[in-house]
C-alpha cells in the first residue's frame, strides 16, 4: 500500500518566538515544520536545531540557487542541523544539482528540486522565458532533478500526476498551493484542495496561511489531515 501523505505546516512568521509558539501549538497536528527564507533569516540555524530537538521533521525551504560549490557547502551545513528536507532551484542547472546530491552523507537531507513556483501564472511563465508553458516546463525540470540525483521536486498540485507517471512513487512530489474549497488563493496562482492533491499522488502537502491564520490553527491542521486521510483511503 502506498505510504500515507504527510502534512507540512509552513511556519510563515518573522521571528523566533512566534515560530516556537506555533510549533508548540501544532505539535502532533502536522508532520513536518517548514522553515522558509523570512524565518530563517530572522531566527537562523538555532531555530532549526530547536525544532529538530523537540521532535519535528524540518523542511528547510531556502530554494538554493548558486554555483555548485556554494550549494554543496550549504547542503552539508543543513545536514549538520538535522534537516530532513531542503529545496534547491532546478534552474541552477545539472552541475549544481549533482554537486548538492554528492555533498550528502547517507542521502540526508533529502533534496527537492523547485520546478515552477506556484505563484507564477502562464503569462509570467512566458515572461521569464520558460519555453513550452507550465506543463512542459515542470516536466522538463522534474526530469532534470530526477537525473541529477534529487529525491523529488516541488510542484503545484496540477502537475503531480504527470511527474509520478514519469518517475514513479519513490520520487517525492511536494505540493504547496493547497487551499480549502472556496478559500482565498492569496498570492498563489495554481492551487488545489488537499483532497485533489492527495488524489493526484502528492507525498507532502505544504500549508501555510490556511493553518497559521486560522482562529484555531491546530483544528485547521486536523481538518486538513482528515481530508488527506480520506483522499488517501479512496486512492488506496
Amino acid at each position: 500500500m502506498r505510504q500515507a501523505p504527510r502534512l507540512a505546516v509552513a511556519l510563515d512568521v518573522d521571528n523566533h518566538a512566534a515560530a516556537v509558539r506555533a510549533a508548540v501549538a501544532l505539535r502532533g497536528h502536522a508532520d513536518v515544520a517548514k522553515v522558509g527564507l523570512e524565518l530563517f533569516i530572522s531566527a537562523g540555524p538555532r531555530l532549526v536545531e530547536e525544532l529538530v530537538s523537540t521532535g519535528w521533521a524540518v523542511f528547510l525551504d531556502l530554494k538554493l540557487h548558486d554555483i555548485p560549490a556554494t550549494v554543496a557547502g550549504a547542503v552539508r551545513s543543513a545536514a549538520s542541523l538535522g534537516v530532513e528536507l531542503m529545496t534547491l532551484h532546478t534552474a541552477g542547472g545539472r552541475r549544481m544539482l549533482e554537486a548538492a546530491a554528492a555533498a550528502r552523507d547517507s542521502g540526508v537531507p533529502r533534496l527537492l528540486g523547485v520546478t515552477v513556483l506556484t505563484s507564477l501564472d502562464s503569462a509570467e511563465i512566458d515572461e521569464v522565458g520558460l519555453r513550452g508553458g507550465t506543463d512542459e516546463s515542470v516536466a522538463r525540470l522534474a526530469n532534470l532533478a530526477y537525473e541529477a540525483g534529487c529525491d523529488g521536486v516541488v510542484s503545484s498540485p496540477h502537475e503531480v500526476a504527470t511527474i509520478k507517471a514519469a518517475h514513479g512513487d519513490d520520487f517525492l512530489v511536494v505540493t504547496p498551493g493547497i487551499r480549502p474549497a472556496g478559500a482565498s488563493t492569496d498570492d498563489q496562482a495554481r492551487v488545489a484542495t488537499a483532497a485533489d492533491a492527495v488524489g493526484a499522488g502528492a507525498d507532502i502537502l505544504v500549508v501555510g496561511r490556511p493553518i497559521m491564520k486560522a482562529p484555531d490553527p491546530a483544528a485547521a491542521a486536523d481538518a486538513i489531515r482528515a481530508e488527506m486521510e480520506q483522499a488517501h483511503d479512496r486512492r488506496s
